[in-house]
């Protein structure tokens, strides 16, 4: 346990926690939404602080991120918990779980740096659940990360408050928000959670200079019209600019959505044709294998600078970031 950040006492030892929108009011001895953060005799407790249930060393490309450090390792961890609760979430063993029902394996931010560093991973990153729900630990990882020269990655559903965001983001390098939708109501009734502050987050780490990536699971028959997803486009081009890589995914049917079919490749290609339609110059198609779908080409003379199959990169033809033609390919080469 480790006492939390950003909340507030209230009467007769009740709290409010201030990290996501849902901003928690929470009793004694009970959990917030998140089931990850609990009252304790009238303070704020991490539940998950230095205690991941789940630890890999993952290519960079698995995050996505297509665009930061090709090829390179990122040590990563995860804690239980969410303050999502996607229907279609392939990890709910662990995101829909108390903390104290799972096992974890004692890990301080010090001896992640060490690992990090002996494995020859340039950078650790926070995903498989949702790094709102184990801020403090992200925090102080980061702080330490920066420190000893490793970048610092969010896999992030983006549901966060400004003041904590910008708090935490000071020290993070680059992040993939999961835009899962682009209405207030397919946000509520899929996720349980609202789309502005997903909207917001993305804005303030892009104006913060953080390398952003962005990722649309695409449901079959639920947020898989063309003409929102067009409006989605449009708000990124418009809001973050062209250069914003992002992965349209495909859904496989799991938790409570069993008994939807997986995405079409007719529906992921039509989406991508979209996406390049309205301007964005870097779309991806994963979790599927098309031809082409994970290549990246120059905006300029769409020559072929990086080929990738699944999340090996087969070659990279960049020189100090740009295309033979000279073009600058937006991202963090080195």
């Amino acid at each position: 346990m480790k006492e939390a950040m950003h909340y507030m006492k209230l009467k007769n030892k009740v709290v409010q926690c201030h990290i996501c929108p849902r901003n928690c009011v929470i009793k004694p001895k009970e959990h917030g939404f998140c089931r990850a953060r609990e009252n304790r005799g009238g303070k704020l407790f991490s539940m998950v602080y230095a205690a991941p249930c789940s630890v890999a060393i993952d290519p960079i490309e698995k995050k996505p991120l297509f665009h930061f450090l090709p090829e390179s390792s990122a040590y990563s961890i995860g804690t239980a918990g969410c303050n999502l609760r996607c229907k279609f979430c392939q990890n709910w063993m662990i995101s829909q779980a108390l903390p104290r029902d799972v096992p974890f394996i004692d890990l301080p931010p010090e001896k992640i740096i060490t690992e990090a560093l002996a494995n020859d991973c340039k950078s650790i990153a926070y995903t498989y659940t949702e790094p709102v729900i184990f801020y403090e630990y992200v925090l102080d990882t980061a702080k330490l990360a920066r420190k000893k020269g490793l970048k610092n990655v969010c896999v992030t559903n983006g549901f966060i408050n400004q003041e904590p965001l910008k708090e935490l983001y000071k020290y993070i390098d680059a992040a993939n928000i999961d835009l899962k939708g682009f209405t207030d109501k397919y946000y509520k009734e899929v996720t349980g959670a609202w789309l502005k502050p997903v909207l917001d987050t993305i804005k303030t780490v892009h104006e913060m200079g953080v390398w952003l990536e962005l990722t649309n699971l695409i449901v079959p028959g639920l947020n898989d019209d063309m003409k929102i997803i067009k409006k989605m486009c449009e708000w990124i081009k418009k809001t973050v600019g062209s250069d914003v890589p992002l992965h349209f995914s495909r859904f496989f049917p799991d938790y409570k959505m069993r008994d939807l079919p997986p995405t079409s490749q007719d529906t992921l290609i039509k989406a991508g044709g979209v996406a390049k339609g309205v301007g964005l110059n870097y779309v991806y198609i994963g979790n599927i294998m098309l031809p082409e779908s994970g290549n990246t080409y120059c905006p300029k003379c769409r020559e072929l600078v990086i080929e990738r199959r699944w999340f090996e990169v087969v070659q990279n033809k960049l020189k100090d970031g740009k295309c033979k033609c000279g073009e600058k390919i937006a991202g963090v080469w080195e």
